[in-house]
């Protein structure tokens, strides 16, 4: 059933990034064009609520910021939230990240049928970490989540799809005062103090359809609503071009230009980290599930590697031992120095033994190239909140 699910929805992709001709897939692009502009409206009309007022947003005294995009997926959030998370615990705030926990399991609910329809005594959120332990498996948690609570050894992590539950339980059990709202910039119901906005370099607003027919979640003009913008995944190069257009839709956020930096490789199985020049001239295979694979693979060519093998499947799969074990076995045949993958792929594997190929993932972090002031100072505005003025200190 899973498999047919990913087939189905491997096919919805080809379809609209437009990867599959014919007049049936014309037709089909044609009737979710149709349906993306109804999809416009309905959230243009939910914006227009919460602006006045007619749906209430909930504060819940504390620091709330989000993070997110406007697209769907491949814009490399996670590293950016470990790194926001890094910078203000490091700055004295008592961080708890939130998140929904895409595709990730629930444990049974305890609560009965009538119990659920009278909305009584609800599901606490799942405690992924609460800032001193690991407590729940990637599959309970999500990819992205658990990843998070791995590396941030001493940050909460919650998943809830309803993240006012999950922030009060943050506030309210684990004393937090800064609340990271990961992918959170269309979670309206909670008031957020700043919304980070994320555009990729290498396809800033998707195919510039909205869903269905596209990537995007919202209109690029719905920008606008950003405090600050990321362009992630820079080169170097000049952003000249995309900043004009950024500019078109907001003229006052902060823009700082990033780049996924690579660290190092680590073992999957024995944890062992070597050295990221182990690439160079290696034939090696490379096995992803995420959003951009093109991005992954060109990064390990440009690091020196020799992709012999390339395995993709669709975002957020979740491995099998023989799906891994079938690959293995091609890069044994073709006598390959190592399988490579990304960190959200790793946390997806199945345990694993020893193995005759060794399998490593890359591990990466933002680096700033261009706004480090900017950055800095973003920080210490949530960090340091400049306090409000009272009457005798504005006329002093």
């Amino acid at each position: 059933m899973g498999r047919s699910l990913e087939n189905l929805e491997q096919f919805a992709i080809d379809v609209i990034l437009e990867r599959r001709g014919g007049a049936r897939a014309a037709l089909l692009r044609s009737f979710l064009y149709l349906l993306s502009l109804i999809y416009e409206r309905l959230v243009q009309f939910r914006l227009f609520l919460y602006r006045k007022r007619i749906f209430r947003e909930r504060a819940l005294g504390c620091l709330v910021i989000s993070i997110g995009n406007l697209t769907v997926g491949g814009t490399g959030k996670t590293p950016i939230v470990e790194k926001f998370a890094r910078a203000l615990q490091k700055g004295g705030r008592h961080v708890a990240i939130l998140s929904r926990g895409y595709k990730s399991v629930p444990r049974p609910s305890k609560r009965g049928l009538l119990a659920k329809l009278r909305g009584d005594n609800p599901d606490p959120p799942r405690v992924v970490s609460d800032g001193k332990s690991l407590l729940l498996d990637s599959l309970t948690a999500g990819d992205e989540p658990y990843m998070l609570a791995h590396n941030l050894k001493s940050v909460a992590v919650l998943v809830d799809k309803d993240r006012v539950k999950s922030g009060l339980f943050a506030i309210e059990k684990m004393n937090a005062d800064t609340l990271l709202l990961d992918d959170g910039l269309q979670y309206l119901h909670l008031k957020h103090r700043l919304d980070i906005v994320l555009i990729d370099r290498q396809a800033p607003f998707g195919n510039e359809f909205l869903l269905p027919r596209g990537t995007l979640r919202e209109p690029p003009r719905n920008l606008r609503r950003a405090s600050y913008i990321f362009i992630t995944k820079s080169t170097g190069e000049s952003n000249e071009q995309l900043i004009k257009r950024i500019r078109r839709y907001n003229r006052t956020a902060e823009i700082i230009e990033c780049a996924h930096k690579p660290l190092h490789l680590q073992n999957v199985v024995t944890g062992e980290i070597a050295p990221l020049e182990k690439l160079r001239g290696a034939f090696v295979g490379s096995i992803c599930a995420i959003a951009v694979p093109d991005s992954f693979e060109d990064g390990l060519r440009k690091l020196g590697a020799k992709i012999e093998i390339a395995k993709r499947y669709i975002d957020h799969h979740r491995y099998t031992d023989a799906e891994l074990r079938s690959f293995i076995n091609r890069c044994i045949r073709r006598d390959l120095e190592m399988v490579v993958t990304t960190e959200k792929d790793a946390v997806r594997f199945p345990l694993l033994a020893k193995t005759e190929v060794p399998i490593f993932f890359l591990r990466v972090e933002i680096e700033i190239l261009s706004g480090h002031e900017t950055w800095e100072h973003c920080v210490a505005r949530i960090c340091k909140p400049q306090p409000l003025l009272t009457p005798e200190r504005f006329f002093a």
